[in-house]
Order: C-alpha cells, then structure tokens, then sequence
C-alpha cells in the first residue's frame, strides 16, 4: 500500500521512476521482507 510519493508535494498518483514509501501487507514466505514493514520502493514497468 503506497503512503506518500517522495520529491513532491502535490503529486495525486505515481508514475514510473517515482520513489514512494510503502507497507508490506503480504509477503511470500521465504522472503527478507517482513510484514508490516515501512519501505521505500520504486515504481517499475514490467
């Protein structure tokens, strides 16, 4: 779940490149990342 869009102040919606701030709310087991956890993340296309 995406809380804020880092290096603007009104941006509404991410677009590809943009650094956002997240929480893991599922994980796959067997993973380093673990739930709830804040994280910073970039926005990437498949």
């Amino acid at each position: 779940m995406c809380f804020r869009v880092i290096g603007s102040s009104n941006h509404r919606y991410a677009h590809i490149g943009d650094v956002i701030i997240a929480v893991v709310k599922e994980a796959v087991p067997n993973t380093p990342l673990e739930r709830p956890k804040v994280i910073r993340a970039v926005i990437d296309s498949f």
